[in-house]
């Protein structure tokens, strides 16, 4: 069998190590040793026991790859280095997915990132009074939206630099949202950015200062890259997004594939479309070795689902809006549905 590599065990790297773990010799290098539904996280900082419904261990729904969870520190055109080994294949596949960066390194700051992360500060949010969400995004707006309804004394401010929430989904949506927080007593401050943290106190670039106890970083959102840099930085593109071509091959490269939010390909960073990007890879590889035509990637709307706490949300689809009970319900349904495959 020829060895296949795949960096990052999220949504796309665990769906094409599962697919192929009979067909290739698979290792998946992850910096953790288990399988998480992401868009589920969020829940664990208000509820820290929704954790076991959304992770499995890696080794668990993978019976023949081999996991190696150690942090990868390069990637050249034949070989993966890590800060234990040195990995030789035949097929890269690249699916590190993206992270939060915060300037600011004060211990009241928390990075939305895992759920393992957001869990250590389940207890301080119990006891906090002021809490502050930078971003709003979806990931900004479902914290607040989580938040304000597992706690009902919680003084929330939520700070966009945009003039809206959600900037790029439909109108509908991003008043649906505003309207919902502010019913549950979210402060939302608009077109103001967060530059100074001292002493529990935010000082906006307009000068606003906010009294915060807990601030949540929920912007700012870059690729996991950096191990592609020192040999691979010229199919990075200037955001240091992964530059591939219409078969989700790096550019220049037929043995070397990228998938999920790393990728340069203009579309929403959604779970969805780093399970397609990964069907479409699970495809090309067995079509490589059978010498058949590559299958072409087309990015597509996907539905949205944004969740607004336990029993709300809004479902988007094209100018289909949908909102209240039933898309909350159905984000817990898609957890369960996506995570009942890797049990």
């Amino acid at each position: 069998m020829k060895k296949l590599v795949i960096l990052g065990g999220g949504f796309a790297g665990a769906k094409i190590a599962k697919a192929l773990e009979n067909k290739f010799e698979v290792t998946l290098i992850d910096s953790k040793d288990y399988y998480e539904f992401t868009p589920g996280i969020l829940r664990s900082i208000v509820k820290p026991t929704h954790l076991k419904k959304i992770q499995v261990i890696h080794n668990h729904y993978l019976k023949k790859a081999k996991v190696i969870v150690e942090c990868i520190k390069e990637v050249s055109k034949n070989y993966v280095l890590t800060d234990k080994s040195k990995i030789k294949f035949d097929y890269l596949v690249i699916a590190l997915g993206s992270s939060y960066n915060s300037p600011f390194k004060e211990k009241e700051i928390i990075v939305a990132t895992r759920g393992a992360h957001l869990r250590k500060y389940y207890k301080e949010l119990c006891k906090v009074k002021n809490i502050t969400i930078v971003g709003g995004g979806i990931v900004g707006v479902e914290l607040a939206g989580e938040i304000s309804d597992f706690y009902k004394n919680k003084e929330i401010t939520l700070i966009q630099k945009h003039e809206k929430l959600m900037e790029r989904n439909r109108n509908k949506t991003i008043s649906y949202a505003d309207n919902f927080l502010r019913k549950k007593g979210v402060r939302i401050i608009y077109e103001e950015e967060m530059k100074e943290y001292n002493k529990k106190v935010i000082t906006t670039d307009k000068g606003i200062k906010i009294k915060s106890d807990l601030t949540f970083i929920c912007t700012g959102i870059t690729p996991n890259s950096e191990p592609l840099k020192k040999n691979m930085s010229k199919y990075l593109n200037k955001r240091e997004y992964v530059n591939v071509n219409k078969y989700l091959q790096i550019n220049g490269y037929k043995n070397i594939f990228a998938a999920g939010d790393i990728t340069n390909i203009k579309e929403e960073k959604l779970a969805q479309n780093a399970e397609c990007h990964a069907d479409i890879i699970i495809k090309n590889l067995k079509n490589i070795e059978s010498n058949k035509p590559l299958e072409k990637y087309v990015p597509k709307p996907r539905i949205m689902i944004i969740s607004l706490g336990r029993f709300n949300g809004i479902l988007q689809y094209k100018n289909f809006i949908l909102t209240g009970i039933i898309p909350g319900i159905l984000k817990t349904f898609v957890e369960w549905k996506t995570m009942i495959k890797y049990r």
